[in-house]
């Protein structure tokens, strides 16, 4: 990219979103949430005429891109550079929120719409997801937001879409806590993870089973364990090491999980505990337990797992 675009040194910088991620991730729907909420909205522009639409006059909203395979001259190559040289320029607030999803989940959708895969139209979608999800590879691992659809209705991920941008453009970046099952898998999206297995399980406790580790008694239970505040601390205290850091870096958003056997008891009080004190800290929070709610879904497979 050339450096035509020479804005006003002290104008406000103006927000730009480039949404991109999986086909079939959810990227129209993202689109849609950022242009309800007021941003000028532009999907699948070539590549080359990026710049010509950038180097005008400034523009009276923010502006949300949508951005990928099936861009006319799209390469990864393009996107990066369009992407570096966005922030660079004193002129635009730039951020890279990109849509992710789980391979079996994008299979089903395809299956559902009967939709060819960009990468694969006479072939299965599979081959064209895998296809994807390696070219894109180093996208991802800029993004500024990542959020992972495997497992959001579009409401779900509207709401997504709108708890990061009420964050956005705050000086400290957002941060958000989850607690899950490893026996349903890892929690995807996931910026730093910790395994809390080897803690004490109230599972085994028949007075605590049927509680979770919102409740005073699990999280005094798991507590009790010789290794918990020592392992606490550490997570702590690095989390609050980094959090500076990534914000530093023009990160906005960073995902934290902990897991156990059943995403009940010792992932749900670690949850709870971590996200409690970086509240009292002054960052900005969100906590999400997966399996207990998919319990409150009704969803098959999620009961009588030890926690």
């Amino acid at each position: 990219m050339t450096d035509k675009n020479n804005r006003n040194k002290e104008a406000k910088a103006q927000r730009i979103v480039l949404v991109t991620g999986a086909s079939g991730a959810g990227r129209s729907t993202a689109i849609r949430a950022l242009e309800d909420v007021g941003y000028e909205a532009i999907d699948n522009l070539p590549m080359s005429l990026i710049e010509r639409l950038l180097d005008g006059a400034p523009l009276d909203h923010p502006l949300v891109l949508g951005i990928d395979v099936r861009n006319r001259d799209f390469s990864v190559e393009r996107l990066l550079e369009l992407l570096d040289w966005l922030r660079r320029e004193s002129g635009w607030e730039a951020e890279l929120l990109y849509l992710d999803c789980s391979r079996d989940v994008l299979i089903r959708r395809f299956s559902e719409t009967r939709r060819r895969h960009p990468l694969a139209p006479e072939e299965a979608p599979g081959d064209g997801i895998l296809r994807e999800v390696e070219l894109l590879a180093p996208v991802r691992a800029r993004a500024s937001v990542l959020i992972d659809t495997s497992e959001l209705s579009v409401h779900d991920l509207k709401e997504e879409v709108l708890r990061w941008l009420g964050n956005g453009g705050a000086e400290m970046l957002a941060v958000s806590v989850q607690s899950f099952s490893y026996k349903r898998g890892m929690a995807r999206g996931l910026d730093l993870m910790f395994d809390a297995r080897f803690l004490r399980n109230p599972h085994w406790d028949p007075t605590l089973r049927a509680l979770d580790g919102r409740s005073p008694e699990v999280a005094a239970y798991v507590a009790e364990d010789a290794r918990f505040d020592e392992f606490f601390d550490r997570v702590l205290g690095m989390v609050e090491f980094l959090l500076p850091a990534y914000g530093e870096e023009g990160k906005s958003h960073l995902s934290i999980g902990f897991g156990c056997t059943g995403g009940k008891h010792r992932s749900v009080a670690l949850a709870e505990k971590l996200a409690n004190a970086l509240a009292q800290a002054g960052w900005q929070v969100s906590i999400r337990h997966r399996e207990l709610e998919l319990r409150a879904e009704g969803l098959p497979g999620t009961a009588q797992q030890a926690g």
